[in-house]
């Protein structure tokens, strides 16, 4: 009886253990992408961009954990776009695998971005756990993801044909303070993962220019320049949680600078790293996690973008300074790109939809992504209460129009529905 309850407290023991050793493995793997996100606020990397570095930096990571399992994580090759040769998906035995898949993340990265260089002290404490010849294998075979990343168009876009505002009041214009470029405005040519084509879902037109007292948009206008003259404390308060404006700039009098901070999809993964941690996935579920909701994330925007510059739209700003109060501003600095559809309501709704189906309809949790930027904790008992905040937010921060909310979150909708239907047989593991 003795020996029995000394192996039953023995096993209760090691199954203890081995639950702490894999929580702590989620948690660093959470922590290396943070440091990933960092050196993107750092280099003011667009919202576009950002989730395409998050795409490729996790695929390297999920890649190189399918080698070692087909069955239970199936390769991104032939259901997406991605292309990888025979010989780059050989098969090696890893023997640190939590080191090797974070390593995979990171020297993908470091590839990347433009400040990856930053990364070099962290590649540097991973490689101190892995022998030469998985370096060297971890290496080749994350350089096969960053090759295909360079031929999905990015390096292209500045060849392209320039953008230049079109004539005509309904069209979007730079805004203040610093009447910046649009930003890229040809990221319809970059490839998708999953998508087929980047207006494979396409929203309603917005709703069409018109200053008469009477018309919609002229309605839809005053929506916007009401609840900004509201000052309403909760509603300043959302529209600041989830501004992720990596663009915002601080004037004093002629003095102009940065305000760095993260992009919506950095506050999306940001989002995805505390559900995984609660939740106290094991590695792999985490890496699957991060991987679907980045991929996911790139789509999303490639799909916005290619509606933003499709119908070219107005900014709220504009339209009320120039016909209706000169001295208006919106709590919000206004993103320069065009408005209509509203990107934060795409890439939120996509982003709690997959989300959802992952964790379940309820789940509450406590988002700190904004903390460190001196904003308060906010709590939410799931996903999609998050992701109705975030879109509702672009409102209240008098920055976009309400029709481009609604039909944003739809557009994200379709999206994440479409990306499920695709990969559902991925999410049946635990």
């Amino acid at each position: 009886m003795k020996q029995f309850i000394f192996f039953s407290i023995l096993f209760g023991y090691t199954i203890l253990i081995r639950g702490q050793i894999k929580v702590q493995q989620t948690k660093e793997f959470i922590n290396d992408l943070k440091q990933i996100t960092d050196i993107m606020v750092f280099d003011v990397t667009s919202p576009v961009a950002a989730a395409r570095y998050y795409a490729y930096a996790t695929l390297s990571s999920y890649e190189l954990m399918s080698t070692q399992d087909r069955k239970l994580y199936p390769s991104y090759v032939g259901i997406t776009k991605l292309t990888l040769k025979d010989h780059e998906l050989a098969y090696k035995n890893l023997k640190n695998k939590d080191k090797s898949y974070r390593y995979a993340m990171v020297y993908t990265a470091r590839k990347l971005l433009p400040s990856g260089k930053k990364l070099l002290p962290l590649m540097n404490d991973l490689e101190t756990f892995l022998e030469d010849d998985e370096i060297e294998y971890i290496q080749q075979f994350s350089d096969a993801i960053i090759q295909y990343a360079n031929e999905d168009g990015f390096s292209q876009l500045n060849n392209l044909k320039r953008y230049t505002p079109k004539r005509g009041r309904e069209f979007w214009q730079p805004t203040k303070p610093a009447f910046m470029s649009p930003v890229e405005p040809n990221w319809n040519t970059i490839k998708t993962f999953f998508l087929e084509k980047p207006d494979q879902f396409l929203t309603k037109p917005p709703v069409k220019f018109d200053l008469d007292k009477q018309s919609e948009f002229y309605k839809l206008t005053l929506e916007v320049m009401d609840i900004g003259n509201q000052n309403h404390k909760e509603k300043n308060e959302i529209a600041a949680f989830w501004d992720c404006n990596p663009y915002a700039i601080s004037q004093i009098g002629h003095l102009e600078f940065g305000l760095k901070k993260i992009s919506p999809g950095g506050h999306w993964i940001g989002i995805t790293g505390i559900a995984c941690k609660k939740a106290r996935f094991a590695l792999e579920k985490t890496i699957f996690t991060h991987t679907i909701i980045a991929t996911s994330l790139h789509d999303a925007f490639v799909a916005c973008w290619d509606e933003k510059y499709r119908s070219d739209r107005i900014r709220p700003e504009t339209v009320i300074n120039r016909y209706i109060d000169k001295t208006w501003n919106p709590l919000l600095q206004t993103p320069p790109f065009p408005e209509y559809v509203s990107g934060h309501s795409v890439v939120s709704t996509s982003s709690a939809e997959i989300l959802t189906i992952i964790f379940g309809e309820k789940f509450r949790f406590r988002d700190i992504t904004e903390k460190e930027y001196g904003l308060k904790t906010r709590k939410y008992t799931s996903f999609k209460q998050a992701a109705e905040e975030a879109c509702i937010s672009r409102l209240y921060g008098g920055i976009h129009y309400m029709d481009a909310i609604i039909e944003g979150e739809w557009q994200g909708r379709a999206v994440a529905q479409f990306i499920y239907q695709k990969t559902q047989n991925y999410f049946n593991y635990n």
